[in-house]
């Protein structure tokens, strides 16, 4: 059954922080946006479940100290010119936008002022946070601003990008292959009625978060599979720093719970790290900075110290917190009392997880890709900030100001493609004979893909796990696009496709840097 196309001034994919960011930036210009999440309400992202906070203007602070900060963490590796200008907008950005207009309740302290908190690595205090639940309340409060706006913005769930549509490759008419590449528009699976629609742009804003979901263990939701990444190098734009792949120290360990995160605050307010034996360990892999050194050294030290003592897991002990956990940490202490721990009263058992994607697609200081017509913001997108390794709370800054400032210029990215070429393009072309998808067989293939990429790319890497992960993702790669080809669509299949192929972009680029640095750590 053919749909109409969807034509709109900006598509924007993905609901995150950076999504709405680039949709209200540019709606706020006079454009019609859509807004695809695949997702089965607007508010499922990673911005809903990130704990922290998000860097604001802070206690003595400065766009040189944040600058100066963020540059350590990613030791030496950022793009500066992207760094000194996140440090210096940004802040301003969270205060006007979602202070002053979102109306975002970050928790205040008995004067009514902003309660600012501090992570590892960071100088001085600069953290908005609203307790432990500051993604729930920004997505949500987004959500409500983005409604205001006249209805120029249009979100649709159950929308899966399939492919990103060219001039060059998709279009019918032979003198398109002629002109000047470009990125017109996306076809869409909607997941409600398993058919395939195209929708057509001015621009594309890639915005669908980042890789976790790759990996065996993350603190992400199952969405994060790297759809955007894989979209992107499948139609010829440029990915850049793929190797960082930031693994957070500690998510909850239990058999009952799966990817949840135990906020990194949680140390920054004085939590301790221990082993089975209540010993503190991070004297032995950082004296200096113990718990608050970057993530990715505490990450290894509990690795480490987990294959020294033969545990599955560490200890964080928030018991000598001069504070009432309940109410700081609302989020972290509901979940652990679910499955009966105390979090006031004993340690609670913690592993390591993948978390953030430092690397991505590359982009400009516009958010502009390799390929014209397509643009990327938020985690999905390499803005050089990160480096070689990300810095806390600097995940939800960046993709607010970059998403923003995307979606302002975007109104001067280009023109929407005209019905003549629109009539061009094919609609998708489904297999004569559909196989029916045997569920079993795409979990497992997920899972084996996320195994090998824990054991061979994970925590810490060498050259013969490096290879062994290349051999097989190469194997699972051909069989996944053959059994592609031939089968019926469904999100599981599309995810299982872009795993693969962001699982081999990870895994080259490791392999191609023999050098340990940030958290891209080599044997």
């Amino acid at each position: 059954m053919s749909h109409p196309p969807i034509v709109s001034d900006l598509i924007v994919v993905g609901c995150g922080i950076s999504g709405l960011a680039a949709a209200i930036g540019a709606a706020e210009e006079g454009l019609s946006v859509t807004v695809l999440t695949k997702a089965d309400e607007p508010w499922q992202s990673n911005t809903y479940y990130a704990q922290g906070g998000i860097v604001g203007n802070g206690q003595d602070d400065s766009g040189d100290k944040l600058a100066k900060d963020i540059i350590a963490a990613g030791v030496g590796l950022n793009w500066r010119e992207s760094v000194h200008l996140l440090a210096s907008e940004g802040p301003d950005l969270v205060d006007s936008l979602l202070v002053d207009r979102a109306g975002i309740p970050f928790s205040r302290n008995g004067k009514g002022e902003l309660d600012l908190t501090r992570e590892a690595a960071h100088s001085v205090r600069r953290i908005y946070h609203h307790k432990d639940l500051s993604g729930r309340s920004i997505q949500e409060g987004l959500l409500a601003y983005a409604a205001q706006l006249e209805g120029r913005i249009n979100i649709y769930p159950h929308m899966q990008a399939l492919d990103i549509i060219t001039n060059n490759h998709h279009s019918t008419d032979s003198q398109e292959r002629y002109r000047p590449l470009r990125a017109i528009g996306l076809y869409v699976l909607d997941a409600r009625n398993n058919e395939v629609m195209n929708i057509y742009g001015s621009s594309i804003i890639l915005a669908t978060g980042g890789v976790g979901g790759v990996y065996q263990h993350s603190s992400n939701p199952s969405l994060a599979s790297g759809d955007g990444i894989s979209m992107a190098y499948r139609a010829g734009a440029a990915i850049l720093n793929a190797e960082f792949v930031q693994f957070h120290p500690t998510t909850l360990f239990h058999r009952d719970v799966k990817n949840f995160l135990i906020s990194e605050s949680l140390r920054g307010e004085g939590g301790l790290l221990v082993n089975l034996d209540g010993e503190r360990f991070m004297s032995r892999y950082n004296p200096d900075m113990m718990e608050l050194a970057p993530r990715d050294e505490v990450s290894r030290a509990i690795y480490r110290e987990m294959d020294r003592t033969g545990t599955a897991c560490v200890f964080l002990d928030a018991r000598q917190i001069d504070m009432n956990l309940e109410d700081r940490f609302p989020g972290i202490h509901e979940k652990c009392a679910s499955v009966g721990i105390d979090i006031s009263r004993e340690p609670i058992p913690v592993v390591p997880a993948a978390h953030y994607f430092c690397g991505g697609i590359k982009v400009d200081l516009e958010g502009h890709t390799s390929l014209p017509g397509l643009l990327a913001v938020g985690e999905t997108a390499c803005t050089g900030v990160h480096g070689a390794n990300r810095l806390a709370s600097i995940s939800l800054l960046e993709g607010l100001y970059f998403g923003y400032r995307a979606g302002k210029r975007s109104a001067d990215s280009g023109v929407t493609p005209s019905s003549r070429l629109r009539k061009s393009i094919p609609e998708w072309i489904f297999p004569v004979e559909e196989d029916d998808i045997d569920p079993i067989l795409v979990k497992n293939d997920r899972n084996t893909i996320r195994s090998l990429m824990w054991n061979y790319t994970g925590i810490i890497r060498n050259r013969k796990r490096l290879n062994r992960a290349l051999s097989d993702l190469n194997y699972f790669s051909h069989r996944i696009n053959s059994f592609y080809r031939e089968a019926r669509l469904s999100r599981k299949l599309i995810e299982l496709r872009n795993t693969v192929v962001t699982a081999s972009l990870i895994t080259r680029a490791a392999k191609s840097n023999d050098n340990s640095i940030g958290c891209h750590y080599v044997e």
